[in-house]
């Protein structure tokens, strides 16, 4: 079995998602690269996280062929295949729903530094767009907007978050899901003071040797 291991993460992950509320359902993907083998691990279309397996998982190459599995690779594969070739650093990437981000979306909003753990996707999470999900159009929209950071909204969808492994970009998305409900509820009862841009430079900085470095 092709990425066995990779294969085993993102039926964890997909889990941890729906226990942590950063989705319903089947809502939302993930995937992995495998940078070696010029392999890509995804998570199966339209199949409620709870009853995938580590044999649902489909492996495919990076023109979205599939290699290995007999399910269809998530209708948002398109986005996968781009960003990993725009972004050498990205090796995994978390697609979901949550609430408080996928409520900016709707409204259109980028979430600016009300806080300073924005700084996991950078100075803000900027925002992409509407487009159709799994269209072409999505991902050249997501593409265009997300630039260097690890996370953006998808206008009216939800969020995206990206990352050098699984763990890191499901990091992302539980850190931003935080940062967007303190701005909707900072909102709610006036207007946020913002972190100046001096000093989300200096949490950027920081963040770089944050935590048990490998």
């Amino acid at each position: 079995m092709l990425m066995e291991q990779q294969r085993q993460q993102i039926v964890a992950y997909g889990l941890r998602m729906i226990r942590s509320g950063l989705t319903t359902g089947s809502g939302g993907n993930l995937s992995i690269l495998s940078a070696e083998d010029n392999l890509i691990a995804i998570s199966p279309s339209g199949m409620d996280y709870s009853a995938v397996t580590v044999a649902d998982i489909v492996i495919v190459d990076r023109a979205g062929q599939t290699v290995e599995g007999e399910r269809r690779p998530s209708s948002e594969l398109g986005f996968h295949l781009a960003l990993y070739a725009a972004r050498k650093d990205i090796n995994a990437i978390v697609h979901t729903h949550s609430v408080y981000a996928t409520t900016l979306a709707c409204l259109h909003w980028e979430l600016p530094p009300v806080h300073y753990l924005v700084a996991f996707s950078g100075d803000k999470v900027p925002l992409a767009p509407y487009a159709t999900f799994g269209s072409e159009e999505l991902a050249d929209n997501i593409i265009a907007s997300i630039g260097s950071y690890n996370a953006v909204l998808l206008a009216n969808h939800g969020l995206v978050a990206v990352g050098k492994d699984l763990k890191s970009s499901f990091n992302v998305a539980e850190e931003i899901e935080l940062v967007a409900r303190i701005y909707y509820q900072a909102k709610s009862l006036g207007q946020p003071v913002l972190v100046d841009a001096e000093e989300m430079v200096r949490v950027t900085e920081k963040f770089g040797s944050y935590g048990q470095q490998d």
